[in-house]
């Protein structure tokens, strides 16, 4: 008899923002395959028997997709339930897609759960609305990590310059300079304001703030790394305005950075929400 796979979304890192039916999932599934992303509070809940890593890091482990597609499959097929644990939400950057189709192929039935995406959770927890009436009226989630066998980028840095609203960067801490490059050769003001969300929602998060132009010094002087959140438009200057009574149990750091400080483009080592 074949078994069920979910392919489950355990939100930001936060485990009180699992949802209801997640945490239910983890608790009486047979297998959990699980990304590096889930944060260990919520990793080190599940008995260590039944969970087994098939999380990517750019520069570090990395577990074939061809791999996980494959375990899937034979574990369903040996009558298990299966919990493909994804950090965010799986259709986010997190190849939900991908094995969802999979699955679908080998005829394996699987139902989708889906999480709190980081994209919009780790702003709203800094204190940075992704829309607002005053400032944007859209929002464009985007890779800061494409796939590296692409001929050419897949993003329109120009006609994301030219919508004036938020610009979501997920996975972009190296690409940092290469992407604010292409926002001001494509005309976007220097001054507009960009926040860096460190590991948001969880004990450990920071913030540092800047501008387009001088943000990769910020994130050099402040010494942000994966997996952390860009967010690029007016809406980061909100923070300022609100920072000061957010009551997130969360240490911070607000740095700012002189335009012409030395940088290094650091491994992104990030991975896929």
């Amino acid at each position: 008899m074949v078994g069920r796979v979910y392919l489950v979304g355990s939100g930001p890192g936060d485990p009180e923002l699992l949802t209801v039916k997640a945490k239910r999932l983890l608790e009486t599934a047979d297998v959990v395959l699980h990304d590096k992303l889930p944060g260990p509070e919520i990793l080190g809940a599940i008995p260590e028997g039944k969970r087994e890593d098939v999380g990517k890091r750019a520069g570090g482990e990395w577990t074939p997709q061809e791999y996980t597609n494959r375990r899937m499959v034979e574990l369903a097929r040996e009558g298990k339930t299966v919990v493909r644990l994804k950090g965010g939400d799986p259709f986010v950057f997190g190849r939900g897609g991908e094995e969802m189709e999979h699955l679908a192929a080998e005829e394996i039935p699987f139902e989708v759960v889906p999480g709190i995406t980081s994209a919009i959770a780790g702003p709203s927890v800094a204190g940075i609305p992704v829309t607002h009436r005053d400032h944007a009226s859209s929002v464009s989630f985007v890779t800061g990590h494409e796939d590296p066998t692409k001929e050419e980028s897949a993003i329109d840095w120009d006609a994301l310059a030219a919508t004036g609203g938020t610009i979501v960067v997920l996975m972009g801490v190296g690409g940092l300079p290469d992407y604010t490059g292409a926002l001001l050769d494509a005309g976007m003001e220097p001054e507009t304001p960009v926040a860096l969300v460190e590991r948001a929602t969880r004990p450990e998060m920071r913030v540092a703030t800047g501008t387009l132009e001088n943000i990769v010094a910020v994130r050099d002087e402040s010494e942000i790394e994966p997996p952390a959140i860009t967010v690029v438009g007016d809406v980061a200057g909100t923070r300022e305005r609100v920072a000061e009574f957010l009551g997130n149990r969360t240490g911070e750091v607000e740095a700012n950075a002189t335009a012409d400080a030395e940088s290094d483009d650091p491994d992104s080592g990030e991975v896929d929400e």
